[in-house]
């Protein structure tokens, strides 16, 4: 089964609504995401950075990334931006697979389980493994590579995923990649 690591809205400027809230987890579950990263670009698993486009419709990647990295939460970005093999998805909703050709890429790579990391676990991460499993892919998610605004609601979105989807929950030391 191929695999490839899926990093949700991790290259952000922070500046949001909520993103007082979020910034505390972010930092929390930077070193998390790192680990995942550095296991998954060792093992030769894709990475595959899907990215809210912030509403910057005339940008690409190299834009969004330029702007969360000269921002003031750069020091977030950088330990977790993208190297040259990693692939890269704007997207403008919650869901990875909403109106993105992620779905497409996946199946280019013969990819059946996706591991996500990043941010917001009671959002773009829950929103994101349900629309995988209705996809029929194994999912994993790692507890300690993802960031909340609201930890109950956290809470409750890593277990509805465990129970009402069967993704597995794993730690970045612990997941498998294979």
């Amino acid at each position: 089964m191929n695999t490839a690591v899926l990093v949700i809205d991790m290259i952000n400027t922070y500046d949001h609504e909520d993103a007082e809230l979020l910034v505390p987890s972010v930092r929390q579950a930077v070193p998390g995401v790192r680990t995942v990263l550095d296991s998954a670009r060792k093992g030769g698993v894709d990475v595959i950075y899907v990215n809210d486009n912030f509403g910057r419709w005339r940008s690409d990647h190299t834009e969004v990334l330029q702007a969360a990295l000269e921002g003031p939460y750069g020091d977030l970005v950088r330990p977790v931006q993208p190297d040259e093999g990693a692939m890269f998805v704007m997207k403008t909703r919650h869901s990875v697979f909403f109106q993105t050709p992620l779905q497409y890429l996946l199946e280019q790579h013969k990819v059946r389980h996706v591991v996500l990391c990043g941010q917001v676990t009671e959002q773009c991460v829950l929103y994101s493994a349900i629309d995988a499993h209705v996809r029929h892919l194994e999912v994993t998610v790692v507890q300690d590579a993802v960031a909340h605004i609201h930890a109950d609601l956290a809470q409750a979105a890593l277990r509805m995923m465990e129970r009402n989807l069967g993704a597995r929950l794993s730690t970045a030391r612990d997941v498998d990649l294979s």
